[in-house]
């Protein structure tokens, strides 16, 4: 008990919730009883510190966090950490249920985290803030330790009122530790304690069992963080490892050339034409599926590759990547020396808020691609996420029949075809030399 057990409005407890309408703003939020006020001094949040693992991390707190990231941030990955600040402080101020924060490396999940905490501290209530590493090393020395057994270390994690699970994921994922893990994660499932966890992992990287406990929408709030590493200069960040954007740059509507002057027969020049406002009505707004199909050099690529960077000066920088190259990082993931998994890069592509595909089937058609390329096809057009897809016209007769039945949708997808022959470019001004 926190507080007077004969008190009429919290019964023990300690704390409570306001009892304010709906709607209010301070509606559910927790509030510290009268009877435990008084006893709520600076040496009591001194020793709950203490007892946290928070003492080192005070500093970590909503007022000290950025909401909205560094200056220079797009707009989606700031809206993302202002989405993870609201949902963090709504939940420090209910502590109902379980919070899943993921994201990679630096995007302010353990600082959110920590903030949750430190704002339960300040509100009385016990907490307990550990690495999972940590954690898992405070059990091993249990075993050999004079102050207390492991069984008490065990029951004093798996009961705090609020436990903080930091850098799930990151613990050598021996069967001893897998065990631990589970009994805790387990035994605060089934009495619906307060757990916040947070992961660079994706959830299918997760134990099974411990997955789908994760996965549960009626205790757990799971956010993703799609912000950059704080520590990292912006403009490093922002272009993935899968994309190859970079080696397009000089691609864009300005430099694309409609070929007046070449001769074209007409209905090629407005093929070109009809091409080319298609692509830049959706760089203004990607919506559906934009698929440009044509003989090879006819100038696909390159208003893939201009939609790219019109939305990629906006702040919202896209996926754009050949589709050879795609798979070929997919089998590079399952190499004993890659950095990242195969679900991680996936699930990157298949998430992306816009991918370009470009030059889809030239890549060799195995049972293994076909399967993939139907996974990532699949999700994108359930989800209806923007694509834009190149392929050429004789590639496109040869097309996987579940493929090509999503580019024939017409309610998701519009299909531009360019008939202009190869461009050779320009021809040359310069005289030729004479002969010696």
């Amino acid at each position: 008990m926190l507080g007077d057990p004969n008190c009429p409005h919290c019964h023990g407890i300690g704390y409570l919730r306001t009892d304010l309408p709906v709607g209010h703003p301070d509606f559910g939020k927790l509030e510290i009883c009268v009877c435990r006020r008084a006893k709520i001094t600076g040496a009591v949040r001194q020793r709950l510190y203490a007892l946290s693992h928070l003492d080192e991390l005070q500093r970590l707190t909503f007022e000290t966090f950025s909401p909205r990231g560094r200056q220079g941030l797009p707009e989606p990955r700031a809206e993302s950490l202002q989405s993870a600040f609201n949902q963090s402080k709504h939940y420090a101020e209910n502590l109902q249920g379980w919070l899943v924060l993921q994201g990679d490396p630096g995007c302010g999940k353990t600082h959110l985290a920590a903030a949750v905490a430190n704002y339960a501290v300040g509100m009385g209530v016990p907490t307990l803030f550990l690495t999972v590493p940590d954690l898992l090393d405070t059990l091993r020395f249990a075993y050999d330790s004079e102050d207390t057994t492991f069984e008490g270390r065990f029951d004093e994690i798996r009961n705090a009122t609020l436990l903080v699970l930091d850098d799930f994921g990151m613990q050598n994922a021996t069967g001893w530790a897998q065990e631990k893990l589970f009994q805790i994660m387990n035994y605060r499932y089934i009495n619906r304690l307060s757990t916040i966890v947070t992961t660079n992992l994706l959830l299918d990287e997760i134990e099974p069992r411990i997955r789908s406990r994760l996965a549960d929408p009626q205790l757990v709030t799971k956010v993703r963080i799609n912000a950059p590493d704080y520590r990292q200069p912006v403009l490093e960040e922002e272009q993935s490892q899968l994309s190859s954007l970079g080696l397009h740059a000089g691609r864009t509507f300005d430099s694309f050339s409609l070929r007046k002057d070449e001769g074209l027969d007409p209905d090629a020049e407005k093929s070109l034409a009809s091409a080319f406002e298609a692509a830049r009505a959706y760089a203004r707004k990607p919506r559906g599926w934009l698929v440009l199909s044509g003989e090879y050099a006819s100038g696909k690529t390159h208003l893939a590759a201009a939609i790219a960077n019109e939305r990629a000066a906006g702040g919202n920088p896209p996926l754009f990547v050949v589709v050879p190259d795609l798979l070929d990082h997919f089998r590079a993931a399952f190499s004993p020396n890659s950095t990242t998994t195969f679900d991680r890069r996936f699930y990157e592509a298949r998430t992306a808020p816009l991918l370009v595909l470009d030059d889809l089937g030239t890549e060799s058609m195995t049972p293994w691609v076909r399967e993939k390329l139907y996974q990532l096809f699949n999700y994108r057009y359930n989800a209806e996420l923007p694509t834009v897809i190149t392929i050429a016209t004789d590639a496109l007769k040869e097309l996987d029949k579940r493929l090509l039945g999503r580019l024939q949708d017409t309610r998701l997808c519009k299909s531009v075809n360019l008939t202009a022959t190869p461009y050779q470019g320009k021809p040359s001004r310069l005289k030729p030399r004479p002969r010696r």
